[in-house]
C-alpha cells in the first residue's frame, strides 16, 4: 500500500494540490496593461481631437443674439458685447472630407444639438465680383479706406447697381436692407443664395473672410453697406463691439475708429448706423462722422431704430446722400407680423413714392422676403438697391 493510501482520510483520496502558474506570468500581464494605460495617456495628451477622428467641416457662428435694452442688433435680438471674432459655439458637420463644396450639409450645433442644412457655394460656381477700382482708394495706418476719385468719381456711384432699363420713374420704389451679415455662415449663405440683387446687403465688420463674401454679395449684384457700430444708451453694459463709435472720445478718435471701420472691407456704398441711440442723438459726436462719410464719397443709412436720431437734419446740412429707413420688418420676428410689416412698406412707397425697409438675416424673414419680392412688381412696386432712394447730396 502507498503511504499516500495510508495517510489519506477514509473513504477519500488525497486531492493533488493545483497547478502553478510560472512567476514571470502575472507580472507580463501586469506590465503589458501598464504600457497600454501609458500609451493611451500619451495619445489624449497629445492629440487634440474631441471628436475621436471623426472627419467634420468646422462653420463660423453666431450665439450672441442681440440685446433689446431699447435697439436692435444686426441678428434682430439683444446684442451683448462683441469681442471681434465670431463667438458662437463651434459647429460640427457631418460633411466627409471628400465631400465637394457646393453641397449641402447637415449643421449640427454642440450646445443644444439641433441641426441646420447650410448649403457651402463652390468656388468655381461663384460669380467673379466687380474689381474694386484703385483710384477709389486712399491708404491710412489702418489699410485701404474709400475716397473720391481725382475726377471726381464717388464710391456710391461707382459701387451703385443701376435700376432696369424699363424702370419708369413714376413707379413707388421701396429698398429692403438685410443687416449683420458677414458673421454668421448660414444667414449670410441664405442671403446670398436667396434674395434678389436688388435687395441692399449690410456687413458688420467683425465676419471672418469678409472680403470673399462682400465680393459674392457684388458679384451677385447687391449693393453693399457697411455697418458702423456706435454707442448705445446702455454702453457699456451693452457693446456693440470693437472701434464702436463713442460721444465720450474726441472727433478726430472717432474718425480713426471710422477709419478702421472703413478698412475692413471694400466696394461698399454706404455706412449704415448699428444701434447707436445715445451716439446718433449728440450733434457733436455725429456730425463729424457724417462729414466723414460724405468727403469719401459715400451714403449714410440711418436704421431706424432710434427716434432721437439727428442723422437726416445733419446729413441734409453737411450735404452728404442719406436714406433712413421707415419700418424694421422683424421687429416682431413672426410670419404674421413681418407680413403685416411688409404691407406697411408698401403703403408708405405708394403715399410718398419711396420707402425704405430694413430686417435682421434671420432666416424666417430672409424666406417671407424672398417670397414678397416675387410678388411685388405685380402689384405695381418696384424693388430697388439703396442708392435709388437715397436722398441726394445738395449741389454746392
Amino acid at each position: 500500500m502507498a503511504e499516500d493510501d495510508l495517510s489519506a482520510p477514509l473513504g477519500q483520496k488525497k486531492r493533488k494540490p493545483p497547478a502553478k502558474l510560472p512567476a514571470l506570468v502575472p507580472k507580463a500581464i501586469a506590465g503589458i496593461l501598464l504600457l497600454s494605460l501609458v500609451g493611451a495617456g500619451l495619445w489624449a495628451a497629445t492629440v487634440d481631437d474631441p471628436l475621436g477622428g471623426e472627419p467634420v467641416a468646422v462653420v463660423d457662428t453666431v450665439s450672441a443674439q442681440a440685446g433689446k435694452s431699447g435697439e436692435a442688433g444686426p441678428g434682430g435680438g439683444a446684442t451683448a458685447r462683441h469681442d471681434g471674432n465670431a463667438s458662437g459655439p463651434r459647429i460640427a458637420a457631418t460633411e466627409t472630407p471628400q465631400q465637394p463644396a457646393g453641397k449641402t450639409v447637415n449643421i449640427i450645433d454642440g450646445a443644444s444639438g439641433k441641426t441646420q442644412q447650410v448649403v457651402l457655394p463652390s468656388p468655381n460656381d461663384a460669380k467673379p465680383a466687380p474689381p474694386v477700382d484703385p483710384k477709389l482708394l486712399e491708404t491710412t495706418r489702418h489699410g485701404a479706406i474709400p475716397r473720391i476719385g481725382p475726377d471726381g468719381a464717388r464710391p456710391s456711384t461707382i459701387y451703385a447697381q443701376p435700376l432696369k432699363a424699363t424702370a419708369k420713374s413714376d413707379v413707388p420704389r421701396i429698398a429692403i436692407i438685410v443687416s449683420g451679415l458677414g458673421v454668421s455662415a448660414s444667414a449670410t449663405s441664405d442671403a446670398l443664395t436667396k434674395l434678389p440683387s436688388a435687395v441692399t446687403l449690410a456687413f458688420t465688420p467683425y465676419g471672418n473672410d469678409l472680403e470673399r463674401l462682400v465680393g459674392s454679395a457684388r458679384g451677385g449684384h447687391h449693393e453693399v453697406l457697411l455697418q458702423a457700430p456706435m454707442e448705445p444708451f446702455d454702453y457699456p453694459d451693452n457693446d456693440p463691439g470693437p472701434q464702436t463709435l463713442l460721444t465720450s472720445l474726441s472727433a478726430d478718435q472717432n474718425i480713426d475708429r471710422l477709419q478702421w471701420l472703413m478698412s475692413r472691407f471694400q466696394g461698399y456704398v454706404g455706412i449704415a448706423t448699428y444701434m447707436g441711440a445715445r451716439f446718433t442723438a449728440s450733434e457733436g459726436a455725429l456730425g463729424p462722422i457724417l462729414r466723414e462719410t460724405g468727403k469719401r464719397g459715400l451714403i449714410f443709412v440711418d436704421d431706424g431704430a432710434s427716434p432721437r436720431s439727428l442723422s437726416g437734419q445733419l446729413a441734409g446740412a453737411a450735404n452728404v446722400p442719406f436714406a433712413k429707413a421707415d419700418i424694421i420688418i422683424d421687429s416682431v420676428p413672426t410670419a404674421v407680423d413681418i407680413e403685416r410689416a411688409l404691407g406697411r412698406l408698401e403703403a408708405i412707397a405708394r403715399e410718398r413714392g419711396v420707402a425704405v425697409g430694413v430686417s435682421s438675416a434671420s432666416p424666417a424673414v430672409i424666406a417671407r422676403l424672398a417670397d414678397w419680392a416675387k410678388r411685388i412688381e405685380a402689384r405695381g412696386v418696384m424693388l430697388v438697391p439703396i442708392t435709388a432712394v437715397a436722398i441726394k447730396a445738395k449741389s454746392s
